[in-house]
């Protein structure tokens, strides 16, 4: 069994890729601390290039990518994981369920009052940053991230991570079929409909996955 918390599942340069954050943020994340940890914690590689990041710390790269869309500064992303971090005495704060409860004042309270507003017809700023926890998935055993959809993907066929499923790759979440193979046998020539029924998705499927990969 996978230990979300320690197992390197993906390379930093995958976790960017995926989850659309610039490399030069993710890497500073991952060197920049917030309460004695980096922002995004990771593992010493087995080889240069190799798997560093475990599952916990995709969701801490996706909570933080959250706050960066909302309009956080670099030094209030880093004074909110630290408070974070601090109220819920757990270096993974930004990854547990409470993130979607008690979180959210914390971050409000570092937030000037445009942020806090949000840009979004002034909606709330809990109701927009509940948008995006709600791709993320919580373990009721242990009240940490288990699951994250990748908000790129439609509806017409979700994507998610799951340590539990394709060793953190992405993978569609009705067949557990990896985004790569999908795209791959498209990139290599195969119709939208041949490559859906190799994986017997619909075209449509298919070809929301491919546009979503390619934007």
């Amino acid at each position: 069994m996978i230990d979300k918390f320690t197992d390197p599942l993906l390379a930093p340069r995958d976790v960017a890729r995926h989850l659309q954050i610039p490399r030069s943020t993710l890497y500073r994340w991952l060197r920049e601390p917030a309460d004695g940890v980096p922002l995004v914690h990771h593992v010493p590689p087995e080889k240069r290039g190799w798997p560093s990041v475990p599952f916990i710390a995709v969701v801490e790269a996706y909570v933080l990518r959250s706050l960066r869309d909302l309009g956080f500064t670099k030094d209030a992303i880093r004074d909110a994981a630290g408070a974070v971090r601090r109220e819920f005495n757990t270096p993974y704060g930004l990854a547990t369920r409470r993130i979607g409860t008690d979180g959210i004042d914390i971050f409000v309270h570092y937030a000037d009052d445009d942020i806090a507003r949000a840009k979004d017809s002034q909606r709330p700023f809990r109701e927009v940053i509940d948008d995006y926890l709600r791709y993320i998935t919580w373990d009721e055993d242990d009240q940490f991230a288990s699951r994250l959809r990748l908000r790129q993907y439609s509806d017409i066929a979700p994507v998610i991570i799951d340590p539990r499923f394709g060793w953190g790759a992405p993978v569609v979440e009705s067949s557990k079929v990896p985004v790569d193979a999908v795209v791959d046998l498209w990139v290599a020539g195969e119709s939208i409909e041949q490559v859906a029924y190799e994986y017997d998705m619909t075209p449509e499927q298919v070809e929301s996955i491919c546009r979503a990969r390619a934007a």
